[in-house]
């Protein structure tokens, strides 16, 4: 029985692992590399097995730096089911469906400016995968109930449990025979920090021969929900108040823009804030937000509240969803007064660019981070306090305020994820520390082998290892 880190290990996207036992080969989870000029050429690269010999694909959310290489895969011959929880296979529709359209553009300029005679990089001569190719795979994708044993193979039993990460997200029980022998893995998946708005916490786990765990705050403690939301509201009036600005946000369409905006429609109820008009500037988000409603016995009392509701909204907050790109073009026109939450989270694609370059160079303005900044790309240049940055081809001043908003990530922190380790009743028999930069995936293991006395390690990406 071997398993093969072939990404996220060491780094934090790219999430997919390869097990293999006496005639079976799966993938837990399939994800796109995102940041750096090195991202595309791997996502164009080979894959260490041939996709025909897959017999199924385990997903444990939907994030493209999970889920966004599925197209590829089916496009060369994986045939096979592609198991995920009922809201992430609802929510594959849109986010590869989008990701194709993404790619299809991105790459139909690169043609355009090849044709003028400018230099780009050899990579971007192939298309990663097409919307048809994207449309092809979602009919492989089969949706599974939470805590429901799934017969995912004779020799497999896998239990998907809620990860507390955002809409759909599971942890992974894997059940596996090989011969005699059998062996319980754990994915921790994407792990969410317990007490944050709309999704509920995750669940414990208390078994496991060999455990994968996330890593991608784990040299980190996040800001108290209270100071965070004193500091939202902080950045918020100054900028609409008193400098007459624009408050930016990159947030991703799935997880972040939906707390967002139950986060901000609790605020203004209760007067924390001043009367605000919201664009949410994502098709892909309103699509999201129309999911998260319909799966809304899976978020937590507050999502549950806002959408049991019908997204009712306090006086003083107007919310308006943008569709087409001249509406996305006239909020550029506004000067004053707006809050602008567009995708992509990482500012590297989507319309959030086009915001940015108009409200960067402007003092009165404010740019609010509110999720994990990946190594390479704009919203981790930002973060590091870079004054003058790249964007659309051009340089650009940043004049506007930067503000990182911690407490909101998604990811659970450093003493979260320590406290769900916790839960085991017995140490695993191995575990692996994957999902986060080299530094802070190294340290954490340390400290779960200094605090734990687990059997720990980090291991590097192409690595494989015997269970």
């Amino acid at each position: 029985m071997r398993l093969h880190f072939v990404g996220a290990a060491q780094e934090v996207t790219g999430s997919c692992y390869l097990i293999e036992t006496e005639g079976l080969r799966f993938l837990v989870d399939c994800g796109m590399h995102q940041g750096g000029r090195e991202a595309q050429g791997r996502n164009l690269a080979r894959w260490p097995m041939d996709p025909r010999t897959l017999d199924f694909v385990l997903l444990t959310h939907a994030h493209i730096d999970h889920s966004g290489l599925l197209p590829r895969l089916c496009a060369h011959g994986f045939k096979g089911p592609i198991y995920a929880t009922r809201a992430t296979a609802d929510l594959l529709s849109v986010m590869l469906l989008d990701s194709a359209f993404i790619q299809e553009s991105d790459w139909a300029r690169q043609q355009r400016r090849r044709g003028h005679g400018r230099r780009t990089p050899r990579a971007d001569n192939e298309l990663l995968y097409t919307v048809a190719q994207a449309q092809a795979c979602l009919a492989q994708v089969q949706g599974v109930d939470y805590d429901t044993a799934l017969p995912a193979h004779k020799d497999v039993r896998v239990h998907f449990r809620d990860a507390g990460h955002i809409l759909g997200s599971a942890i992974l029980e894997l059940e596996l025979r090989d011969g005699g022998r059998q062996r319980k893995l754990v994915f921790s998946g994407d792990l969410g920090q317990p007490g944050r708005p709309i999704v509920r916490n995750p669940v414990a786990i208390e078994q496991a021969d060999v455990l994968l765990v996330e890593s991608t705050y784990g040299d980190r403690l996040h800001r108290p929900l209270e100071e965070t939301v004193d500091e939202l509201c902080a950045v918020i009036d100054d900028t609409l108040s008193r400098r007459q600005g624009n408050v930016i946000v990159p947030a991703f369409a799935l997880g972040r823009t939906q707390e967002l905006l139950v986060l901000l429609a609790q605020l203004r109820q209760s007067g924390r804030l001043p009367p605000m008009q919201v664009f949410v500037d994502s098709p892909m988000a309103d699509k999201v937000t129309a999911i998260t409603a319909r799966h809304r016995d899976e978020l937590d009392a507050d999502g549950q509240a806002f959408w049991g509701t019908g997204r009712h909204l306090p006086p003083g907050l107007q919310v308006r969803f943008t569709q087409s790109v001249e509406e996305s073009m006239a909020l550029n026109r506004i000067k004053a007064g707006a809050i602008v939450i567009a995708a992509s989270g990482m500012c590297d694609a989507g319309r959030i660019r086009h915001h940015l370059r108009h409200n960067l160079g402007r003092p009165e303005c404010a740019i609010v981070i509110v999720g994990f900044q990946a190594e390479g790309t704009l919203g981790r240049r930002l973060v590091n306090g870079e004054r003058r940055v790249r964007l659309l081809g051009e340089e650009h001043r940043v004049r506007a305020s930067v503000h990182t908003i911690g407490g909101l990530s998604a990811h659970a922190d450093r003493d979260a994820l320590l406290g769900w380790l916790r839960g085991f009743k017995k140490p695993p028999r191995q575990t692996y520390v994957v999902h986060g930069e080299a530094a802070t995936a190294l340290g954490f293991a340390e400290r779960v082998k200094a605090e734990l006395g687990w059997r720990v390690r980090a291991p590097l990406v192409g690595e494989v290892v015997e269970l």
